[in-house]
């Protein structure tokens, strides 16, 4: 059997880490991956991992952050890159496609239609949220409004994100062995993970400043890359251990005591099944509020960036509860990228 996966985004972030953890769950069960993204995309983490990748039209209309005027730009391109998805979906002969996110959900569906092929899509964004359940199944990630109601409809499922096998075998000694080569690292203090994911937004690099500047109790550890150069110039390397975009953060999640990560994405559940609370900065990523906390009952403490000193305190405090329920969550987790593949085979036969 054999399954295109059509990704929105540059093939190096989360999207792209979300689709190669569904590819290889389904490879396991024997089907045969094959992956499509914009011609502009670097596919970069495609690419790590030893895959190829073919060039269509993948319309980026801002995710979280569209606005009428960019989600009418990339409704305009949608017309040719339906047809270039559909000819691939025929030219690779696949049994059925996937489409992950934003863009790479709505191309899946409306290619996967035309070509008359079962489509499933992974939507977690107001636009593919409107777009793809019209035509096809589909998978509600947790920032969705629909994950916490109780009762979908009969072409709808909740499902946590996808995540690598291997990530809840963190080794902490790796990650302490990393951390002492920079010289502010201190062994006896307790270490604290700040990500916004791939990208670091200028909301995070506010928050760690804000703990650096009130306390020196803890190793606190910046990772990813800053969405814009100005916010590097912002991190005082001398208070803050800057990690930049690293391959060992399940690792650094198992070492570290506690996260505080954006209340989106990926990296929330990474870090549960390593077994670790999280303090959830809110509106950090375009201003937008997810209500993670509202998913993740128990297991994490929500706060503005201003508040964040206050809601670590709080975390340390609570620690031993926010644990408990990290820990359960982290299992949930961990077999979410089997069940999917379960889910969507089970659907295709």
């Amino acid at each position: 059997m054999k399954c295109l996966f059509i990704v929105t985004g540059r093939g190096l972030g989360g999207d792209a880490m979300t689709a190669l953890n569904a590819m290889k769950a389904l490879e396991k069960k024997g089907v045969q991956c094959e992956i499509a993204l914009d011609a502009s995309a670097h596919g970069s983490l495609f690419e790590k991992h030893g895959y190829s990748w073919h060039r269509i039209s993948v319309p980026h209309a801002g995710g979280h952050s569209a606005t009428k005027l960019s989600a009418l730009k990339g409704a305009a391109k949608l017309f040719t890159a339906t047809f270039k998805a559909r000819s691939l979906i025929k030219k690779l002969k696949v049994d059925f496609v996937v489409g992950v996110l934003g863009g790479g959900a709505i191309v899946a569906s409306l290619g996967g239609k035309v070509a008359r092929k079962p489509t499933f899509s992974l939507i977690s964004t107001p636009l593919d949220s409107k777009v793809c359940p019209k035509f096809n199944h589909c998978y509600i990630l947790p920032e969705l409004d629909k994950f916490r109601w109780e009762t979908l409809p009969k072409n709808m499922d909740k499902a946590f994100y996808p995540l690598a096998d291997n990530m809840g075998d963190g080794d902490p000694d790796i990650a302490l062995q990393k951390l002492k080569e920079y010289s502010n690292f201190d062994e006896n203090k307790k270490t604290i993970v700040f990500s916004s994911g791939s990208s670091i937004f200028k909301g995070m690099v506010d928050g760690i400043n804000i703990v650096a500047d009130k306390t020196d109790e803890y190793n606190l550890v910046l990772v990813g890359l800053p969405l814009k150069e100005e916010y590097g110039e912002l991190i005082d390397e001398n208070k803050i251990i800057y990690a930049g975009y690293i391959d060992w953060i399940n690792h650094l999640f198992k070492f570290a005591d506690l996260t505080v990560l954006t209340d989106d994405g990926v990296s929330l559940e990474e870090a549960f099944t390593n077994g670790k609370p999280i303090v959830a900065l809110a509106r950090v990523k375009w201003g937008r509020y997810q209500n993670m906390a509202g998913v993740f009952k128990g297991a994490m403490i929500e706060s503005s960036v201003d508040d964040v000193y206050e809601s670590i305190q709080e975390a340390f405090k609570n620690y031993d509860s926010l644990q408990e329920k990290a820990l359960v969550y982290g299992e949930q987790c961990l077999n979410a990228a089997d069940n999917l593949a379960d889910d969507i085979l089970k659907r295709v036969k």
